[in-house]
């Protein structure tokens, strides 16, 4: 039996390298969907396209070289004409939580680089409220950590270290941070007010919860098809 799944998440990866022209400066996202977009970006352009790329993780990274797209760094290129990623969460004002993968950082930093950022995602991810189905992951620093739980807790946002399924030692970022995944008691009425209280507090480098950052996002639906949702003042159709 087919993945339902699978097929929104192939059909909005597919739609979103649509949106890639030859020699685009692309901004990678992480995750599995980014992944399918990439190998779909991959396949309409074998020999490169001439275009130049900058990933979000050092996975993202491994794929795109072994799918022959040049990826370069951040001191390279530092601004992109399209970045195509994934989402945990999304609701219709294009609101995101991220960083499931723990590529949080990363995303958020290339996204604000980026001239059009679109986000292609299945089905389920599509919420009313960020936090409704997800934690909220911060990225934190290790020293900090300790101080943070009990903080975070007595706010009432329930935190909970991340941990690696394999050695059971806390996952770091590729920027050798920790994560903490925060368990709201209710979704966010004010994802943009969150992320602010959360940024505020030293010891936490960024929160995944991306406001107003998004330009478009492909909804993949089972049969193939894809509804498409724009933010306003998103750049126009390729």
């Amino acid at each position: 039996m087919s993945d339902p799944r699978f097929a929104e998440k192939s059909a909005a990866a597919g739609a979103a390298a649509a949106r890639v022209r030859p020699g685009m400066t692309l901004a990678l996202g992480s995750g599995t969907t980014a992944e399918l977009a990439l190998r779909a970006v991959a396949a309409r352009y074998p020999d490169g396209g001439g275009l130049r790329a900058v990933a979000s993780s050092r996975a993202t990274e491994r794929t795109a070289r072994a799918l022959g797209i040049p990826v370069g760094s951040l001191e390279e290129i530092d601004r992109f004409d399209l970045m195509i990623d994934g989402a945990d969460e999304v609701t219709e004002r294009l609101d995101l939580t991220k960083g499931g993968g723990g590529a949080l950082f990363r995303e958020k930093l290339l996204a604000l680089r980026s001239r059009e950022v679109v986000i292609a995602a299945d089905a389920t991810k599509l919420v009313r409220r960020l936090g409704e189905r997800m934690p909220i992951p911060v990225e934190v620093v290790p020293f900090a950590r300790p101080a943070l739980l009990r903080d975070l807790a007595a706010a009432g946002w329930a935190p909970r270290l991340r941990v690696a399924e394999i050695s059971g030692r806390p996952a770091l970022t590729d920027n050798g941070n920790e994560l903490l995944d925060l368990h709201l008691p209710e979704p966010t009425a004010d994802p943009a007010g969150l992320d602010r209280r959360l940024k505020a507090i030293t010891g936490v480098v960024e929160t995944g919860i991306f406001v107003g950052i998004a330009h478009r996002l492909l909804l993949g639906r089972p049969d193939g098809s894809v509804a498409e949702r724009t933010a306003p003042g998103a750049p126009g159709k390729p």
